[in-house]
């Protein structure tokens, strides 16, 4: 039986949201027993009186995610925990950044180094609500409905000219495919390249979405090793994949970037294998040590390169604004797959409107430079409180740019141990593990600086290393 979700009409965060934080917690703690069978999509979102987008956005994640499958023609059924929840254990999970959106619980930390939150407070409040009210008026009353399935033209067009002078990206709007979230977009890819690849090469340690979204829908997933400069391409050849996923800007977790030479090689590699890059630039315009580092996909003509960006980290999550830029060789298999199942745009039209207009103003622009400043401020206090600190007993790692850094500790307590230290000391911090495809003794831990307040840092990890050393 599943319960009701917990509604939060005041949440930034949308329905499929809160919806998939509600079944996987019934989930995880055994109120939704394996095997039990989940309303079909149409019969859920008729009981919860609301459209079938969120509960499909929903189930497309629990799927992608393991902790439900779907079975033709019968329904959806759920499995048993996913590895990683296996392995890191309940009070893992409660840190677990793949998946801690918010803390349903109500929790609140005296010092929150959450991976994935922003800095709400300088948000653009009156600008964006100035810009939402000459979206919303009457005469524009088609913008209640769905919209270009592919995204509004107007946002799809400033989001080019954006990629092309600050990101390097060359495309046309044309070539832009909006979406709701990251997941959404990835499944969309995963049907798209069915009849090009049948396995996909994933930097091992990564991202967990990307694994899971493909492994899924039936391909074959193989990790691949990091080096010292980013993900091994020598390995890459020797298995038989035609996909490689990378973040080249700055990896996740271990924050190395891929340079021009490896770069090349990466696009040799797809161009002999006719295979694709798929490029997560999910935080290129954060680089806080030198000037901003161009995208791979802009590095040769025509490149095979499914670019992946978005506007969650860098203006906020709730505005569900993500995109991806597709080659020109995809195009067709795009439209053809949109023709076999006549998808509706998950992403609002009122918020593409409204951020077309917020750049085409010239306010993203102001707002990225002023998100840079406080961001690098967050990072070099939080790199000298660590060194201040934890000095020989923790390594930093990855740091420069993005909205996290990797503190790999060396302490003779088990790592449950370690994060239920911080917990109860009202720190909230992450394992890495997750981000392993198979179990590492490596005690490493994500501290993101985005959300939490640069006065609150220092105070923050000297309290942790109090209570992991004292």
């Amino acid at each position: 039986m599943l319960l009701m979700p917990r509604w939060d009409e005041h949440s930034p965060l949308p329905h499929y949201v809160q919806l998939y934080e509600t079944i996987k917690q019934e989930i995880s703690s055994g109120q939704l027993a394996v095997g039990s069978r989940l309303p079909s999509i149409r019969k859920l979102a008729d009981l919860l009186a609301i459209s079938t987008t969120p509960v499909e956005l929903a189930y497309q994640q629990l799927i992608a995610e393991g902790f439900i499958e779907s079975k033709p023609k019968r329904g959806y059924y759920v499995q048993h925990l996913p590895e990683p929840y296996m392995r890191l254990g309940e009070e893992k999970r409660e840190t677990n950044a793949a998946s801690d959106h918010l803390l349903w619980s109500g929790r609140r930390y005296r010092y929150d180094f959450h991976v994935s939150k922003n800095d709400f407070r300088v948000f653009p409040f009156r600008t964006w609500r100035r810009l939402f009210q000459r979206v919303l008026h009457p005469d524009s009353k088609e913008l209640l409905f769905y919209g270009d399935p592919q995204g509004e033209l107007g946002l799809r067009q400033e989001i080019a000219r954006y990629l092309y002078h600050f990101r390097g990206v060359k495309c046309s709007p044309e070539q832009i495919v909006v979406g709701a979230e990251q997941h959404l977009l990835l499944s969309f890819l995963a049907q798209i390249l069915k009849s090009y690849a049948t396995g996909i090469g994933v930097e091992n340690p990564g991202y967990p979405l990307v694994s899971s979204t493909f492994r899924q829908r039936g391909y074959d997933v193989v990790p691949i090793a990091l080096e010292e400069d980013g993900l091994s391409v020598e390995e890459l050849y020797k298995h038989d994949v035609q996909l490689a996923y990378v973040s080249p800007s700055h990896q996740y977790p271990q924050g190395m970037m891929l340079p021009i030479g490896k770069r090349l090689q990466l696009l040799e590699w797809a161009e002999k294998v006719d295979g694709f890059v798929i490029e997560d630039d999910y935080d290129g315009e954060f680089r806080y040590q030198g000037r901003p580092i161009p995208s791979l996909q802009g590095l040769l003509p025509d490149s095979r390169v499914i670019y992946l960006g978005g506007f969650s980290q860098s203006l906020a999550p709730a505005l569900c604004i993500n995109y991806m830029v597709l080659p020109a060789i995809l195009l067709d298999d795009f439209r053809r797959f949109y023709w076999e199942t006549l998808f509706e745009q998950s992403s609002s039209p009122l918020h593409q409107q409204t951020l077309q207009l917020f750049m085409q103003e010239g306010h993203w622009e102001r707002h990225v430079r002023k998100m840079r400043n406080i961001y690098r401020r967050k990072h070099d206090r939080l790199v000298a409180s660590i060194q201040d600190h934890f000095q020989e007993r923790g390594h930093i790692i990855g740091r420069g740019a993005g909205f996290h850094l990797l503190l790999r500790v060396d302490s003779p307590k088990p790592e449950a141990a370690l994060l239920q230290e911080a917990k109860d000391a009202g720190i909230r911090i992450a394992s890495a593990a997750y981000t392993w495809h198979v179990p590492t003794e490596r005690k490493e831990f994500i501290f993101g600086f985005g959300g939490i307040d640069i006065d609150d840092i220092d105070p923050g990890i000297a309290s942790l290393h109090q209570v992991w050393f004292s």
